[in-house]
């Protein structure tokens, strides 16, 4: 389910996995209805030229190429999804993120001063929502972490 990669960031000897998660799903339902609005959109003009002028081809291409972007944006979005993983163990907290191009943000737990949960009224829904990490003074990188499990937090907050 994750690569190897992001398990040998773990040394098995020194800390201990507590919880390795994607962002929830729900970070991809604001592309998808647009995705899909879009290919409404496309289809009912394609018709509509259609209908109202056989002749138009160069305008039924254009529609298709938008189509196609639009697919392959999505594409884009869920695979970037795919690719960032959250990852807690008891020393620290850090996110892998990138396709062609690894980032890892990490933050020792014990810097962590506070963190706080906001979930939205579809975060409550879905169990979702946003994690805000303070630590003291420092930019790491994971000050908000959107979309998150509920579960990680109560796995985070049984750290402190």
């Amino acid at each position: 389910m994750f690569s190897s990669s992001d398990e040998d960031m773990i040394e098995p000897s020194a800390e201990r996995l507590v919880i390795q998660v994607r962002q929830h799903w729900a970070v991809l339902l604001t592309v998808l209805l647009q995705t899909v609005g879009i290919l409404i959109v496309v289809f009912l003009l394609s018709r509509l030229i259609n209908g109202v002028a056989y002749g138009l081809w160069q305008s039924q291409v254009v529609l298709g190429f938008i189509a196609v972007g639009t697919v392959l944006r999505f594409a884009w979005k869920a695979l970037q999804w795919w690719n960032e993983i959250i990852i807690v163990t008891d020393k620290r907290l850090m996110v892998n993120s990138g396709i062609f191009e690894k980032e890892n943000f990490i933050i020792p737990i014990r810097s962590v001063t506070d963190i706080t949960f906001l979930r939205p009224v579809l975060g409550r829904i879905l169990n979702y929502g946003t994690l805000r990490v303070e630590s003291a003074g420092r930019q790491h990188g994971l000050e908000k972490i959107e979309y998150l499990p509920e579960e990680v937090f109560h796995e985070i907050s049984h750290l402190f």
